[in-house]
């Protein structure tokens, strides 16, 4: 596979990747950390991180926005839920070292 093909496909899988969390509101952040290491706040800094590798200047909520679908404070009060004790308990023993 040539190398821009694979750039095409990766680009894809993402785009889909953000997608598909835009869909499942249902799946919060402090679940998506607690699990996998990473959330929607993670693949928007990433973003805004290769932007700005690149000289391109995007804001954190403009890149928050490419990944929740619309604006953040907008995400939070229509899908966010108070994160309860058993989550917050099995994040801090997930990140415990991550510091």
């Amino acid at each position: 596979m040539d190398a821009q093909t694979q750039l095409e496909l990766e680009a894809a899988a993402f785009r889909t990747l953000r997608d598909h969390l835009q869909k499942r509101t249902d799946v919060q952040n402090i679940d998506m950390m607690n699990l996998a290491g990473f959330c929607r706040n993670c693949l928007s800094r990433w973003y805004q991180e290769a932007a700005a590798e690149r000289g391109i200047e995007i804001g954190k909520m403009e890149a928050r926005e490419a990944f929740y679908g619309m604006p953040f404070d907008e995400w939070k009060a229509q899908h966010q839920t108070d994160a309860s004790d058993a989550q917050k308990a099995a994040f801090e023993v997930s990140h415990k070292d991550a510091g």
